[in-house]
């Protein structure tokens, strides 16, 4: 399987688990997956799944602009742009990076990066 494809099938899978279950995320890390949510660093599948589920809102959808796939050595990086719409409040934009790594026969993230697409003047 080419990097491309094991890029796309992993955006399409996450964001699709993500907007209807956030709390199944959780799967597709192991013990040694680190996040880093808007600065905030989470390291371990209870740890980042804690992160995710703490998030202040009801119900979130993510519409994608973009993402890009390299190789890297043993692994994906995958970086995503994108809009996110929480409950009623207006879209707002994102960009997330993801290092997958394989491992139990298929991909597990091993490193995640999250931001708002937010100007502090």
């Amino acid at each position: 399987m080419s990097f491309e494809s094991i890029g796309k099938a992993f955006v399409e899978q996450y964001y699709a688990v993500y907007d209807s279950s956030r709390a199944n995320l959780q799967s597709l890390y192991k013990e040694e997956s680190m996040m880093t949510f808007e600065g905030s660093q989470c390291r371990g599948v209870a740890d980042i799944a804690k992160k995710l589920m703490e998030l202040k809102f009801k119900s979130i959808r993510h519409v994608l602009t973009s993402f890009d796939c390299q190789p890297v050595e043993n692994g994906v990086l995958i970086f995503v742009v994108g809009q996110l719409k929480t409950d009623d409040d207006p879209p707002i934009g994102f960009s997330e990076t993801f290092l997958l790594k394989p491992g139990g026969g298929s991909y597990f993230i091993f490193n995640q990066i999250f931001r708002l697409a937010l100007h502090h003047g």
